[in-house]
């Protein structure tokens, strides 16, 4: 039996099994989706690669069924009618974010079929995902997409739960939350499943099944997303605005140019990054072509930014914000900059 037989077989027993023996098909289902996401081996046919080196500041991946809209919203973003994988664009704020089309996530990539694999390590690889919806059918695609999604080890808008495991000679079993969505026996028994029989697992958060084997495969994707509705003149105000007002939602309209550049920068505000202006001794900050880092970076990443050489030689640093303190301060490699930070960096 092949292994999308045994998930046939397997989806068929969730439906009769009693909450403790569907957290132990919910593992077995896991293990053989990952099996058949595992990059297939060299000595196997060569496939259609979708491997797309990446650029820019930032990557975000543009999801969605035919006929959406995509590549009006990729010509309008980018400026170009090219059909390329891989597009970019620049930000109101200066940062080169690089969008990829990913049409083949929705042709049974959680199955294997197809380019599937390619697709979906591409897609993990995104700091940002866009679902594209018709604004006219969304519930149906949104349901769909996230099933998909979900099967492929991309969790969208979650945080990775709050579980430390790791493998042991000995090993036991620490709780500080009370479980209500699971239990120790089908924490154990899952664990059993997977061979695990000496590992220390300390649960900090009152977690599900499916959570705690997300933290067992290892290689889920946790990626914020957000959901563009677009084609939203062709429903009600009322319509639009119910849509408008769903978290991590921006409404659209390609045709007429509607709430463009919004969606631009919303795309910044979820990706999270700092701008941070770099200034040589004497002269004014290069305001034109700031360094785009995550939030919560420090000098280092500034310096891996300018230049690899200056990390291992530096000195010392002033870094000056306009926010927080107008004046220069002296600051070590491990400071942490913030918003429109203008940093000087003094090498040995």
């Amino acid at each position: 039996m092949g292994i999308v037989e045994k998930i046939k077989e397997i989806e068929a027993q969730k439906n009769k099994a009693t909450e403790y023996h569907l957290g132990l098909l919910k593992a077995k289902l896991a293990r053989y989706r990952a099996q058949l996401l595992e990059p297939a081996s060299k000595s196997g046919p060569a496939g259609t690669g979708f491997d797309v080196q990446k650029s820019g500041d930032a990557r975000v991946a543009l999801i969605g069924f035919p006929s959406v809209g995509k590549s009006t919203l990729l010509s309008k973003l980018t400026h170009t009618a090219s059909e390329a994988a891989a597009y970019e664009f620049t930000t109101l704020t200066g940062a080169r974010i690089q969008l990829l089309d990913l049409p083949g996530i929705v042709e049974g990539a959680s199955q294997g079929r197809g380019r599937g694999r390619q697709v979906v390590s591409t897609a993990k690889t995104a700091d940002l995902i866009l679902v594209m919806l018709d604004a006219t059918k969304s519930e149906e695609q949104r349901r769909l997409l996230e099933i998909e999604l979900d099967a492929v080890g991309i969790r969208l808008n979650k945080k990775k739960p709050d579980v430390v495991f790791k493998k042991r000679t000995t090993g036991g079993f620490t709780s500080t939350v009370k479980l209500t969505k699971t239990d120790e026996k089908t924490i154990r028994t899952i664990l059993a499943g997977y061979k695990l029989h000496n590992c220390d697992v300390m649960i900090r958060e009152d977690i599900t099944t499916d959570e705690f084997i997300d933290v067992l495969i290892g290689t889920r994707k946790y990626i914020p997303c957000l959901y563009v509705y677009n084609k939203i003149d062709s429903i009600s105000l009322e319509q639009v605005d119910k849509l408008a007002r769903t978290p991590h939602t921006v409404v659209i309209s390609c045709e007429m140019d509607l709430n463009l550049t919004f969606l631009v920068e919303k795309i910044w505000d979820e990706l999270g990054m700092v701008k941070i202006y770099t200034k040589k001794r004497g002269d004014h900050p290069d305001l034109n072509d700031p360094i785009c880092l995550r939030k919560g970076s420090t000098i280092e990443n500034v310096c891996n930014g300018v230049h690899r050489s200056l990390a291992p030689n530096f000195r010392y640093a002033l870094g000056k914000s306009s926010k927080f303190n107008p004046h220069a301060q002296k600051v070590s490699i491990t400071h942490s900059v913030q918003d429109e930070d203008v940093v000087s960096i003094f090498t040995k």
